[in-house]
C-alpha cells in the first residue's frame, strides 16, 4: 500500500510538469514565430518573379509586365513589404504630405494559406455596404493614420494616387493592433481622393 500511495504521489507531482512540457511544444518562442512568418513569405514569393532593389527610375511596371506578370519588389532593406504593381496610376499625381488617402483592400493571411494550400480574403475592396478606410499620407501621430501600419503607405511614394498593387506585408510593417501575432498577409489595395 506504501508503494501504491508512493507512486501516486510521484504521478501526482509529475503530472504538471509533464503537461507543462507538452505545452511547451505548442508555444512557440517569438524568434520561431519570425521564422514561421518568413517561410510564409519566401513560399508565396516563390511563385513570382521577385526583384530586391526598386528601380532607380521608379519605374515599376512596363507594357510587358503588368499586372499580374509583374514581378514583386521588395520595397524596404529588411524584406518587411514587397510591392507588385498592377496598374501605377498617374505618377504626376502623387499624395502630399498629410493628405487625407482612402483605400480599399482584401488581405488573405499567408500562415493560414501555407498550412492549408487555401487563400481565404477579407477586406473591404468588393462589399460596398463598408465604408473606406482612410489615412493621412506621412502622419503616424494620429491613431486613425498609425493604425493601418507602415507598409500600407508605402506605394504612395512611388505611384499616383489612383494605383493599384498587391503586397506582401510582415506583421511588422501591418496593422498595428496585430503585430505581436505574427502573421504575414498579401493585400491587394486600391487607393483613392475621395471615400468610394
Amino acid at each position: 500500500m506504501k508503494k501504491l500511495n508512493k507512486l501516486l504521489f510521484l504521478s501526482l507531482i509529475a503530472s504538471p510538469f509533464a503537461l507543462g512540457l507538452a505545452s511547451c511544444d505548442d508555444n512557440e518562442s517569438y524568434a520561431e514565430l519570425l521564422t514561421d512568418e518568413t517561410h510564409a513569405v519566401n513560399a508565396w514569393l516563390a511563385n513570382y518573379r521577385v526583384n530586391n532593389t526598386i528601380p532607380a527610375d521608379s519605374i515599376f511596371i512596363t507594357v510587358d509586365e503588368a499586372g499580374q506578370d509583374a514581378p514583386y519588389y521588395r520595397m524596404d532593406e529588411d524584406g518587411m513589404v514587397y510591392m507588385q504593381v498592377v496598374s501605377a496610376g498617374d505618377r504626376t499625381d502623387k499624395a502630399t504630405s498629410d493628405e487625407l488617402i482612402y483605400f480599399r483592400f482584401e488581405r488573405a493571411n499567408l500562415l493560414y494559406w501555407q498550412k492549408y494550400d487555401t487563400i481565404v480574403w477579407e477586406g473591404n475592396a468588393n462589399d460596398f455596404d463598408y465604408t473606406s478606410t482612410s489615412f493621412r499620407y506621412g502622419n503616424y501621430t494620429l491613431p486613425s493614420s498609425s493604425q493601418w501600419g507602415s507598409g500600407i503607405q508605402l506605394p504612395l511614394a512611388y505611384l499616383g494616387i489612383d494605383c493599384v498593387v498587391n503586397m506582401v506585408i510582415k506583421s511588422q510593417y501591418g496593422f498595428t493592433s496585430e503585430i505581436a501575432n505574427v502573421i504575414p498577409y498579401v493585400y491587394k489595395v486600391r487607393y483613392f481622393r475621395s471615400a468610394v
